[in-house]
């Protein structure tokens, strides 16, 4: 089948980030054609391969992908990438696509949070990253399931279901879980440990880089609990914009980079 009759070509985004790794595929149009995400797992290779694969077998027959971007920590994995961009690169691509402003996106990963500023053309102007503790990203938010003895996915219906939080003083994800015990004891609800657990992701990225303009919220995090894009406009006093499949942003950012 030619490009043509398989509706143009395609162009193929991969964010390998440490715990999910997320495939983006969009037409010439710069439309979303199919999206994947897998646990990154240990073989980021594999991974990759599995997602291009999945990917692949959602298209029309013959579909082909004409260029590569990868893109997160993993990327050098991907051995069928053109090229290879940093996070920021594609993360600030992904969200400008979306919101074609001047912007502060916030994406709040597995592992490690960033903070991407972006001027009226798209063009990052400065970041910060947080990769030193895995206080205020997913990775903290798992412990806190695992130390509550709950499924991940209740979190965000939990804290959604009440107003109240206890303040969890440390950021630290091993204080932050004997807090909790403490909490527990004194006979704490655990809807408000766990929007107390979100308040505290919420004022970690906060003090990471002042969140200036319109404010984006990406990422897995973002994703899956929007509780989280509530409480940070709450703390902005303003709110907050979540862009369509927020974990895919990068690797959309990524497709669309390797379009251009």
């Amino acid at each position: 089948m030619s490009e043509q009759e398989s509706g143009g070509a395609l162009y193929c985004g991969v964010d390998i980030g440490a715990s999910a790794t997320k495939l983006a595929v969009i037409d010439s149009s710069g439309i979303l054609r199919t999206k994947v995400v897998h646990p990154s797992g240990a073989d980021y290779a594999a991974t990759a391969r599995e997602c291009l694969d999945e990917a692949l077998g959602s298209l029309p027959a013959g579909s082909r992908i004409a260029r590569t971007v990868a893109t997160g920590h993993g990327r050098r994995n991907v051995a069928w990438a053109d090229d290879f961009l940093t996070e920021i690169h594609c993360h600030a691509a992904g969200c400008y696509h979306h919101v074609r402003r001047r912007c502060t996106i916030v994406d709040i990963g597995g592992q490690d949070n960033k903070v991407i500023h972006v001027d009226t053309d798209g063009k990052r102007t400065s970041f910060k990253m947080n990769r030193k503790c895995a206080a205020g990203t997913g990775a903290f938010l798992e412990e806190i399931a695992v130390r509550l003895n709950l499924p991940l996915g209740k979190l965000d219906s939990l804290a959604a279901a009440t107003s109240q939080a206890v303040q969890l003083s440390s950021f630290c994800t091993v204080f932050a879980k004997t807090e909790i015990l403490t909490h527990l004891r004194m006979g704490a609800a655990v809807e408000s440990i766990v929007r107390g657990a979100f308040l505290s992701v919420a004022t970690r990225v906060l003090e990471m880089d002042p969140l200036e303009g319109d404010v984006v919220l990406t990422g897995g995090v973002a994703e899956h609990n929007p509780v989280l894009a509530a409480i940070v406009a709450q703390k902005l006093g303003r709110q907050v914009i979540v862009p369509p499949d927020p974990q895919h942003t990068g690797a959309l950012g990524a497709a669309l980079l390797a379009m251009q």
